[in-house]
């Protein structure tokens, strides 16, 4: 019974654990790791992908995997500059979002309607989004310098970033969502046994379909903080960022076998990512190393993970 709770508290906090050991181990290391400037730049580059990963979060929770969001990420770009640049820069903004909540519903749909797992179709459904960003620019760069636009990334609320602004409330809405509703007991269910979930008489299909329309339009919220910033639109935008965001929040103790996860711990798993990367960028360590530390880290949590499982 001990293994078991200790095995649950591991799975539960070791992100937390991680993280204040690596704080405190910077900090002896580096005078110029625990200053305010250096953790709201951690915060502000960071944010994009924790939005992400708190909306990952769900989909893995419900039992898929969402491979598109990097797509879709790469399609809010593109879609964001260039309505800025021939419509309106607030139509920009306001849209990718949208954009990226469609294509986040079309993924549940194949999902669903084929009866295919998602990891399968979230594949070819990322190089159908990443082509179309491609033929919107043209394989080009669409640049969008104004002032209407940029000042999403760019601007500050009360000294702080907007895109940390923008990402606390977002996570605290999703995990209020997760823990609170109905909706979000019904995607624990799903997750954790999809046949008792169905003979309960859940619509299992609507809330998977429900997890991959948040997925996507987590992905379009966070491209146009990133586009924003660097007041450019590329169809490469998110390439690698479904990864690190799956990496992230399983770091952060869900269960790659869905039917447990919190979004608080997903989003401290992407700041621990960011912890290393900065730690070891500040003592101007090979990157080798911090990438072998970063892979360690993550099978670690994952070895966590299926421990939990076993149990």
């Amino acid at each position: 019974m001990t293994r078991v709770r200790l095995a649950r508290f591991l799975q539960s906090y070791a992100v937390l654990i991680m993280m204040v050991i690596l704080v405190i181990a910077l900090s002896l290391l580096s005078d110029s790791f625990l200053t305010v400037q250096n953790l709201l730049n951690i915060l502000n580059q960071n944010a994009p992908l924790a939005i992400m990963a708190a909306a990952m979060t769900l989909v893995i929770i419900a039992g898929g995997f969402d491979l598109s969001v990097g797509a879709i990420f790469a399609m809010g770009s593109v879609v964001s500059a260039w309505l800025a640049i021939n419509v309106d820069p607030f139509v920009g903004l306001a849209v990718a979002p949208l954009v990226g909540l469609a294509l986040g519903y079309a993924n549940g749909l194949a999902i669903t309607l084929l009866s295919v797992h998602s990891f399968l179709a979230t594949i070819a459904t990322s190089l159908i989004f990443r082509g179309i960003a491609t033929v919107i620019s043209d394989g080009r760069l669409i640049s969008a310098r104004l002032d209407n636009f940029i000042w999403l990334g760019r601007g500050k609320f009360l000294g702080v970033f907007n895109a940390v602004w923008i990402m606390v409330i977002f996570a605290l809405v999703l995990s209020f969502v997760l823990t609170r509703t109905t909706f979000g007991r019904r995607v624990f269910s799903v997750g954790g046994n999809e046949e008792a979930a169905i003979l309960s008489g859940i619509r299992t299909d609507r809330i998977k379909i429900a997890t991959f329309a948040i997925a996507g339009f987590a992905a379009g919220l966070a491209s146009i903080i990133t586009t924003s910033r660097v007041a450019l639109g590329q169809a490469s935008a998110g390439t690698g960022m479904e990864l690190q965001a799956i990496a992230a929040v399983i770091l952060g103790g869900t269960s790659i076998y869905g039917g447990s996860g919190a979004v608080w711990r997903s989003i401290a798993g992407v700041f621990l990512l960011a912890l290393i990367a900065n730690g070891f960028n500040i003592l101007n360590v090979d990157p080798f190393y911090r990438d072998l530390t970063t892979g360690l880290v993550i099978l670690a949590a994952i070895g966590i993970s299926a421990s939990g499982r076993a149990r």
